[in-house]
């Protein structure tokens, strides 16, 4: 018997930064994204001889232990030595873990938690434990910021456990997930409009959040303002979906850049400026780096007429153009018999 689960990327529209305490807890904070047909994978296969083996595709590793084993933080798969704790993984008769993922970690499409968020769905099927899917992303949120202290938002693990277009509520003490309920014909068109493309830096979003927290938590008037007004376009752009005005859907993506910007000189530099204003210049209406900043995939919102041109010229320059789907459905898990 195998156990799988999948967990789609995610790519966020606005909001980002809201999601991180301690703001949520004294503001409230809101983000709204979709999921995309790019996931994180993960085999379970139980075994008897009480030996956990653990195999990521990502990383190239490959770790085994006994189940009596005290399972160590020490940089190699963390994740996974978390989530196998935390579930009572190391309770068991042992098991196989293969894992692999569609984006590297620090792609800045959420690839990392949605890892976690496969983890404690696989972990879950094998410990049949009744968690109903807040309980799992408030689960693989309390794993992967608190555990392991690995410095973030709330966004990624709820994004990732829900699927689809979502409007999320971060609130001082619970999360609502809003699921947006927006027409195939918007969802086909934003599609056909949205360029995704990769710049070829990844980058670790910690040092340019730590560098967001030390802003806010200094009180800085404009970091404050700058995350009020992100809170205010993200509602925004989440009316101009609900109302199919994809163009001002676009101008608030390029509005809602300029902002997040402001939140740390860390989250863009000028090479990706650059990158940005010639995408602008060949007729991009807006966009953004996906995730933290830094790195990673830019997302582009294009006249249709245009977007070829912006392709090409951003080919070009060296990115490399991925194409993507909406993906309507959040974790799933399913078992298979071996053969």
């Amino acid at each position: 018997m195998l156990i799988r689960a999948k967990a789609p990327l995610r790519i966020s529209f606005a909001g980002g930064g809201t999601d991180i305490p301690p703001f949520p807890q004294q503001e409230g904070g809101c983000v709204l994204s979709a999921t995309i047909n790019r996931y994180a994978y993960g085999t379970l296969r139980p075994r008897q001889d009480r030996q956990i083996s653990i195999e990521s595709l990502d990383f190239g590793l490959s770790v085994t232990y006994s189940v009596e084993d005290k399972m160590v933080y020490d940089g190699k798969l963390d994740l996974v030595k978390a989530a196998i704790l935390k579930l009572g993984g190391n309770e068991s008769s042992g098991f196989d873990l293969f894992l692999h993922s569609d984006a590297p970690p620090g792609s800045g499409l959420g690839a990392s938690s949605s890892m976690m968020v496969a983890l404690v769905g696989l972990l879950k099927e094998f410990k049949n434990l009744p968690l109903t899917d807040y309980e799992i992303a408030n689960l693989a949120y309390v794993i992967e910021r608190k555990e392991l202290g690995i410095q973030g938002g709330l966004q990624d693990q709820y994004a990732a456990t829900f699927g689809g277009f979502n409007y999320i509520e971060f609130l001082p003490d619970h999360v609502v997930v809003n699921p947006l309920k927006i027409s195939p014909d918007v969802i086909n068109e934003l599609q056909y409009n949205l360029l995704l493309c990769y710049t070829g830096k990844t980058r670790l979003s910690a040092g340019i959040i730590e560098d967001q927290l030390q802003r806010y938590e200094r009180r800085e008037t404009e970091t404050i303002e700058v995350l009020r007004e992100l809170k205010r376009l993200t509602v925004e752009m989440k009316n101009a979906l609900l109302r199919r005005e994809l163009e001002a859907f676009g101008e608030l993506l390029h509005e809602e850049w300029q902002q997040k910007k402001k939140l740390s000189t860390k989250i863009s530099n000028p090479e990706l400026d650059e990158l940005y204003e010639i995408a602008r210049q060949e007729g991009a209406v807006g966009g953004k780096i996906t995730g933290a900043g830094g790195g990673g995939y830019m997302l582009l919102y294009c006249r249709f007429d245009k977007k070829h041109k912006v392709a090409e010229k951003l080919k070009g320059l060296g990115c490399l153009i991925t194409d993507f789907a909406f993906e309507p459905l959040g974790l799933q898990t399913w078992r298979v018999s071996h053969g």
